[in-house]
């Protein structure tokens, strides 16, 4: 090979590499290009999600504003055979809608009559004959007076023997909730009804008792809470003892901040957790702190429970269900909510739009075996029939997109976490009992996370086990329509004397009636 064929062939193999070396670079350009967009788009997605949960509605309504999205993410065709041929026509039975304007007063609350009639001198016709009474109208107004605060004098009669001067005899004094306090049953229910039920933490209870005239510090009403919390404490033992007992039972959890906690800095976070369960007409809440959100804590609280679990998608249930062989059955709506979050970023006509369709489906389902009045049985066959096909669907629908979103994008966090809970979400089929979601517990924990904007922390352990306890009993009067305050008084006043199980049976919320 001659000196300039060798030297072309050298500038020709030059350039080659020069351009492999550009290609080379102007891909890696374009992975950090594409990178770099992806993540402004995952940035874009939480800024406006952000943005959405500080100024929009919080209402989980479907958006159908398409000015609110800033990017659409993958997006079909609003139209889903594959879904839609598994569907068959859902009828709901129409309700009755509620007449409209002021309800009326209660028949039971008790009435004082003002009269009012014409003066004498108008009671004559013109023509000079006297004008004769035909009727009345009735025009009602509720009126109200503040809680009146009054004295229990508890009189003992004293009897001597006068003759030998030996004898002396006493009436004896039912045990008291709280032995040597000024506090009345009463007293202590409007106490814990204000603080865990209409969530006025106890300084504001202190105010309210001075401007009727009463100085109570609010130590002496921490010290009459927690002193409560004790006495009650086996009634939410036998309550507990009663879910563990059934085969259906739902279970939450949420953060509380114990202020004084040994060996712990007062920001830490601790638990108050929830379970609810028991037969139907036995249905109980029972509230439990704990430090922990580890396995252990349901471990304990579900001790030889056997059955099925509602619960979200938080890891320690599957830990309980492998310890305890329980069958988790997942939450449909918490689901829901991941793609809820995803719409509120996208176009109307996105893939979270259409999921959202499509567990609506399901949820309508659940309303048409409410409004008939199905059995259980009659439940199961009817989602076997309607929402199986549905959800098989539904699955191959998430499948088909999992790999077509980036795997951080809302929608595509959506459609992988339905993916990763599908064994739990397709529980609820197995039994007409169990319900498409956990809204019992999440139901019953929000008063809890309500009341916790108002006091903020608990002072001490003690203080969040009592409120625990309490909660528990509130909750569940609410569960069966009782009165908290009425059973409270009756409760407190009752259970000072109930040494045994088949005392205390009766004192539980559900065997409440109220006496006139």
């Amino acid at each position: 090979m001659t000196k300039d064929a060798t030297l072309q062939q050298k500038t020709s193999d030059e350039l080659i590499s020069i351009i492999d070396d550009l290609q080379a670079n102007l891909d890696s350009k374009s992975a950090i290009i594409q990178n770099q967009n992806t993540t402004i788009s995952q940035l874009l997605e939480q800024l406006k999600l952000n943005k959405h949960k500080r100024f929009g509605a919080q209402s989980e309504k479907d958006n159908d504003n398409p000015q609110l999205s800033l990017f659409d993410e993958a997006q079909e065709p609003d139209n889903q055979p594959e879904i839609d041929a598994a569907d068959e026509e859902l009828t709901i039975p129409e309700h009755k809608r509620k007449k409209r304007g002021r309800k009326p007063l209660p028949k039971g609350l008790p009435r004082k009559q003002k009269v009012y009639d014409i003066p004498e001198s108008d009671k004559a016709c013109h023509c000079g004959c006297a004008l004769t009474a035909i009727g009345e109208e009735v025009t009602e107004q509720l009126n109200i007076i503040p809680a009146k605060v009054f004295v229990i004098e508890h009189i003992r009669k004293k009897y001597a023997c006068k003759s030998c001067e030996e004898t002396i005899k006493q009436a004896k004094m039912p045990k008291q909730p709280i032995p040597k306090s000024i506090a009345g049953p009463g007293l202590l229910a409007h106490v814990l009804v204000a603080k865990f039920h209409d969530h006025l933490p106890l300084y504001r209870q202190e105010s309210i008792l001075q401007r009727m005239g009463i100085d109570i510090p609010r130590a002496t009403l921490s010290h009459w809470v927690l002193k409560c919390g004790e006495l009650l404490l086996p009634l939410t033992k036998l309550l507990l003892s009663q879910i563990q007992a059934y085969d259906v039972a739902y279970a939450d959890e949420s953060t509380v901040q114990v202020l004084n906690e040994p060996g712990r800095a007062p920001q830490t976070k601790s638990y108050m957790w929830v379970l609810g369960g028991g037969p139907p007409d036995k249905f109980g809440m029972v509230y439990s702190y704990s430090p922990s959100r580890g396995h252990q804590v349901p471990l304990d609280l579900l001790e030889d429970f056997k059955g099925y679990l509602h619960c979200d998608g938080f890891q320690v249930y599957d830990v309980l269900s492998a310890k305890q062989s329980l069958t988790l059955v997942g939450c449909w709506y918490h689901v829901r909510r991941k793609f809820v979050e995803a719409n509120k970023v996208s176009s109307k006509a996105g893939l979270a739009k259409q999921a959202i369709n499509i567990i609506k489906k399901l949820s309508l389902i659940e309303k048409q075996a409410k409004a008939q009045l199905l059995t259980p049985e009659g439940i199961y066959q009817l989602r076997k029939r309607k929402a199986l096909p549905i959800i098989k669907a539904f699955k191959v629908w998430l499948e088909k997109h999992a790999h077509q979103v980036p795997r951080q994008s809302l929608i595509g966090n959506a459609i992988h976490y339905t993916l990763n809970q599908w064994p739990k979400l397709m529980g609820y089929l197995k039994d007409g009992r169990l319900e498409i979601s956990n809204n019992r517990t999440e139901r019953a924990i929000k008063p809890f996370a309500t009341g916790r904007k108002n006091w903020l922390f608990a002072n001490s352990v003690a203080g969040a086990k009592a409120a625990a306890t309490i909660y528990s009993l509130i909750q569940t009067c609410k569960y069966h329509d009782v009165n908290p305050y009425d059973y409270l008084a009756h409760v407190l006043e009752a259970i000072p004397s109930c040494l045994t199980i088949e005392k205390l049976e009766p004192l539980l919320p559900y065997h409440f009636k109220a006496t006139s």
